[in-house]
């Protein structure tokens, strides 16, 4: 991760400069570094998982205690008592501390994993939110556009109708379109707004104006370009995959210590005490003095009352419900990564016909405009096609958009999606004209 201070100037400069330059999908998911919620919670649980080792090798080692006892007793010999006592414990034989230790190892595997997870998840979210934008942008314009041509053709159906060369169902019809333009207007800026929220809760902060993608942007083939090697890769490599099957360990290794119970334990404990004895009554008598002892404790535990029975058969139950979910895991993985790769291909496909489209739709947009001028074809003709050419042009955005996006969650479902795959789409975006 970029150090903070960079983030916080990145920020310092987006309030400065905001209005002369657009924002570009790296400096965005920058800002979601800082100031995204989620991948903060994961930034510290990595730190939680950092102490959990810590704690899991604290049991190995050994204690070292102090303490003491101060008693008088006024009656018979009136004696006072006052000792203190230094001692230190060596676990030697304890099974189950060994599991703890495994465990907090284990529990810092996860830990890791879990944060690269989320943080290969914020590049997912912050570039889903950021093409929404995109797309919400481009819907408004198109109609925006639409709204234009509609105003003009509903212009020019009113001089056909004064002069007596068109009816009046022309001019009605024109203005049906341009009202219905209107409230599909309203519910794209409604639909903007709300990306635009979307995308504020992941930075902290209203972005305006984005990078957008450039008109003449030539998207690439998935590499490699086989299916299976995207999904061997995805049951392999795969974030949650890999953290289900730390999850597994983790299980077992509680199995071993609930059965650690059942097993003996042996402590070395190594005592130097000082006593300080006297008698209230007896003048001059007084001891004082050192001892040291050193001691091997055992113990083997004989019967429970079935509480540790009951904790192995509970974390087998426990284990066996890990390797479920690691089963789910990789089922999900393998569909993540067949889908992302579907979609890439079949998104390509769609954007190659798409252009095809545009450019069909432009000359029969071209054809109506002309035909109408000479009278063999009707305003409903010209408006049909107007519609249909901006519907192109928003549908072939949004599936540019769409196969970008499925070539990052590609890589996401391997877990190989990396900063530098941002900034190759990033490269394909160029600031937005104001």
């Amino acid at each position: 991760m970029r150090p903070k201070f960079f983030a916080l100037t990145l920020i310092t400069s987006f309030s400065m400069h905001s209005v002369v330059s657009a924002a570009d999908l790296l400096q965005v998911y920058q800002l979601a570094l800082v100031n995204d919620p989620i991948y903060t919670s994961a930034r510290y649980a990595l730190a939680t998982g950092h102490e959990k080792e810590k704690q899991g090798l604290a049991v190995l080692l050994p204690t070292v205690g102090l303490g003491g006892t101060y008693a008088r007793s006024d009656k018979n010999y009136g004696s006072v008592n006052n000792s203190y006592s230094l001692q230190l414990t060596q676990p030697l034989l304890r099974p189950g501390n060994w599991e703890i230790y495994q465990k907090g190892r284990l529990s810092l595997a996860a830990s890791e994993i879990e944060y690269a997870q989320a943080q290969q998840d914020l590049m997912l979210r912050t570039s889903v939110a950021y093409f929404d934008v995109l797309g919400a942008q481009d819907a408004l314009s198109f109609l925006g556009a639409q709204k234009i041509s509609i105003s003009e053709q509903r212009a020019s159906a009113k001089r056909k109708f004064e002069i007596g060369a068109s009816t009046i169902t022309d001019v009605n019809e024109a203005q049906a379109r341009y009202d219905l333009a209107i409230t599909q207007e309203i519910a794209a800026q409604s639909d903007l707004d709300l990306a635009l929220f979307k995308l504020q809760r992941i930075t902290g902060q209203s972005l305006i104006p984005l990078a957008v993608l450039r008109k003449d942007v030539k998207l690439s083939h998935p590499f490699p370009s086989q299916i299976d090697t995207w999904v061997a890769s995805a049951q392999a490599d795969n974030y949650a995959v890999m953290a289900r099957q730390v999850k597994l360990k983790i299980a077992q290794s509680e199995i071993k210590h609930a059965r650690a119970e059942y097993a003996p334990t042996v402590d070395l404990t190594a005592t130097r005490t000082y006593i300080d004895q006297a008698n209230v009554h007896a003048t001059g008598w007084q001891q004082r003095g050192y001892s040291n002892a050193v001691s091997v404790r055992w113990s083997i535990p004989l019967f429970s009352g079935l509480s540790t029975t009951s904790k192995v058969n509970e974390a087998v139950a426990l284990a066996d419900k890990a390797r479920s979910e690691l089963e789910d895991a990789r089922r999900t993985a393998i569909l993540n990564a067949r889908q992302s790769f579907l979609g890439v291909t079949n998104g390509l496909m769609q954007v190659k016909a798409f252009e095809a489209a545009e450019l069909s739709s432009q000359f029969a947009l071209d054809s109506c405009k002309l035909g109408y001028q000479f009278g063999v074809r009707i305003n409903m003709d010209v408006l049909n096609a107007q519609q249909q050419l901006y519907s192109i042009r928003r549908d072939l955005a949004r599936a540019r958009y769409d196969t970008l996006l499925n070539g990052l969650k590609l890589k996401a479902a391997t877990g190989s999606l990396h900063e530098d795959d941002l900034a190759q789409v990033n490269a394909l975006l160029t600031a937005s004209a104001l």
